[in-house]
């Protein structure tokens, strides 16, 4: 789905993701993997915006922005 037809964007910052694996947990909709030791957004199309992944970040690394 092109960016435009999208509700929301996660963005990782990829220098401050230490690789703990708590975003891709706690993600309902199955948005981030783990690609080596970071996260990563693999799905964005499926996320809802429920930021549970922003809010969990021990690293403050994930941010769910509303397009």
């Amino acid at each position: 789905m092109p960016l435009a037809t999208r509700k929301f964007e996660v963005k990782i910052k990829e220098d401050w993701c230490k690789g703990c694996e708590i975003c891709v947990a706690f993600c309902p909709k199955k948005v981030l993997i783990m690609e080596k030791t970071k996260a990563k957004v693999a799905n964005p199309d499926a996320c809802t915006g429920c930021q549970l992944c922003e809010i969990y970040c021990p690293d403050f690394a994930i941010e769910v922005e509303k397009l």
